[in-house]
């Protein structure tokens, strides 16, 4: 079996994922995982895909085909996955939103080694004065010779100078 990373792009409309479905399956390929989500009008999806080497050609030039109806998707070959040296953090985020939050979290996390496995952000009102509130969630790889104590404390120091409330716990 070949395994592909496939992105889906298209504008937010029913049937979208059904067809790329229909697709993989009519090349007998196989859905492993995937995340999608609609965003301000459009759809946006990664997903992992195994498929029989020799429907592997046919099945990409098919999904490149959906291209014609408006649904836009790369396709990269699944990369192989490196021996376990890292392990999964939780973080959470919450502070005043203004711009580079992000930039300046990740920054900080990259140069610690840490991998970014997943994150969600938004913007939301405050309970009580209705101003906006940066959210985030993510899943971090940390690396086993990072421990978790050192990893809170350079992140508090940056928290402290964003003005957020920063929370990281241990996932099993």
């Amino acid at each position: 079996m070949d395994h592909l990373v496939l992105t889906v792009l298209a504008a937010d409309k029913a049937g979208l994922v059904e067809k790329v479905a229909q697709c993989i399956s009519e090349h007998n390929g196989n859905w492993l995982e995937s995340r999608m989500a609609r965003m301000a009008g459009q759809f946006a999806g990664i997903l992992r895909v195994a498929v029989p080497a020799q429907s592997c050609d046919k099945l990409v030039s098919a999904l490149q085909a959906l291209k014609g109806e408006e649904i836009h998707v790369q396709i990269a070959g699944a990369g192989i996955e490196q021996s376990c040296t890292w392990k999964p953090i939780a973080m959470e985020l919450v502070g005043n939103d203004r711009p580079g939050i992000v930039r300046d979290i990740t920054r900080l996390l990259s140069q610690q080694g840490v991998n970014l496995e997943r994150l969600v952000t938004d913007v939301r009102p405050a309970p009580m004065s209705s101003e906006p509130l940066f959210h985030a969630e993510a899943m971090l790889a940390v690396p086993l010779t990072l421990s978790l104590d050192a990893l809170q404390a350079q992140l508090e120091t940056l928290a402290d100078d964003l003005m957020v409330e920063l929370v990281l716990r241990a996932e099993n």
